[in-house]
């Protein structure tokens, strides 16, 4: 039986993601990586190059240990400063037909609803070629810049982490039947209303009550 072999490519929308310096090279274009046509060159060279999928690593916050300031990452310009990546996706998926996108987003910050709502997007305007890192953070200086004075402990993260998983879960699979958009002209009825479900949620770290 033949082993199949996946190629995935690794990158973040940033300068220097893993190789620091390395865009200082004449034939580096890394640091054009806030222009769409970067981005869409690399798309149309993963599909050309029969690549899976592209995986793009993501971090909120700034490295500022080093010396007690963000100077070395500023200067070095390591994974700083760094752009949302999700906004990459829609431009290189529509330019590929069979490349896969996964994304790095951090679950710390940003309530539940809202994010489920932007991945549900990018599913359907992927066609189901998205997937998420679930991530929670590991920066104080990302903590500080949503208003907190730090992290959360670890353990107290995920245990957030987990019920934010199923409060997402709930809206993505327990809100819309498979069949509930009928798109009906000759009724003009778009959705059957019975197929919508209301979804609830009364937890510890997040209260819900929404049609997703």
């Amino acid at each position: 039986m033949k082993k199949e072999v996946r190629l995935n490519a690794f990158a973040m929308n940033c300068v220097a993601h893993q190789s620091p310096g390395l865009w200082t090279h004449p034939r580096d274009r890394t640091a054009e990586y806030n222009r769409l046509p970067y981005w869409i060159d690399l798309a149309r060279t993963l599909e050309r190059g029969r690549f899976d999928g592209l995986f793009l690593a993501d971090v909120l916050g700034v490295y500022d240990v080093f010396g007690s300031s963000p100077d070395a990452a500023l200067r070095n310009a390591t994974q700083t400063p760094v752009n949302d990546p999700l906004l990459l996706i829609s431009a290189m998926a529509a330019v590929t037909e069979n490349l896969g996108f996964g994304v790095t987003c951090t679950l710390s910050y940003e309530p539940p609803y809202p994010f489920a709502r932007r991945m549900s997007t990018l599913d359907h305007l992927t066609e189901g070629r998205i997937g998420w890192n679930v991530v929670t953070g590991y920066l104080d200086s990302a903590a500080r810049g949503a208003g907190k004075d730090k992290q959360t402990a670890h353990d107290d993260r995920y245990d957030v982490a987990d019920e934010y998983m199923e409060v997402v879960y709930k809206l993505w699979e327990g809100s819309w039947e498979d069949d509930a958009a009928l798109r009906d002209r000759a009724r003009a009825i778009f959705v059957d209303p019975s197929k919508v479900h209301r979804v609830r949620h009364e937890g510890k770290n997040y209260r819900l009550d929404a049609i997703h």
